[in-house]
């Protein structure tokens, strides 16, 4: 395959993972929590990228495109080992708020300030008992391959 074909493969792999979430959000009625919606913004960096480095046909661009994959491929891994309680996630979606040390007031306040959705638990999203976090990972992880050996073709 030619360094284009490439770099329109791994684009469109952005291109389908985020239209993916979003179908899922807007047609499935699946919300995102917090790490969820931080991997789709390299995925639209990556898109972007992608579309300079056809114009451009600049091979920096993709490894910049294979650093933007590498980031939500990154953030995916982090996001499962939330999910799978090997990390602990952002106070903010996870049940990992304090509650010793704090008033009933503020303890309240924080209650109602924290999404509904939270980072550490996997709704119905789950696919061969791999969450979509997971899936991003790993299909992320592909298009950084498919980005760098677009990178690494000479013409």
């Amino acid at each position: 395959m030619t360094r284009a074909s490439l770099t329109l493969l791994a684009l469109l792999g952005s291109a389908a993972l985020l239209a993916g979430a979003f179908g899922f959000q807007y047609f499935g009625g699946l919300q995102p929590c917090h790490l969820c919606v931080l991997q789709r913004w390299p995925h639209g960096a990556a898109i972007a990228i992608g579309i300079l480095a056809l114009i451009l046909s600049a091979r920096w661009l993709n490894w910049l495109g294979a650093l933007a994959a590498a980031t939500t491929s990154g953030i995916g891994i982090y996001h499962t080992g939330v999910e799978r309680g090997w990390f602990t996630g952002p106070q903010s979606c996870t049940s990992q708020m304090p509650t010793h040390g704090i008033s009933a007031q503020d303890l309240l306040a924080n209650i109602m300030a924290a999404p509904v959705v939270r980072c550490d638990q996997t709704g119905i999203d789950t696919f061969l008992n791999l969450s979509m976090a997971s899936w991003n990972a790993i299909l992320s992880a592909i298009l950084v391959l498919i980005w760098i050996a677009a990178a690494l073709r000479r013409t």
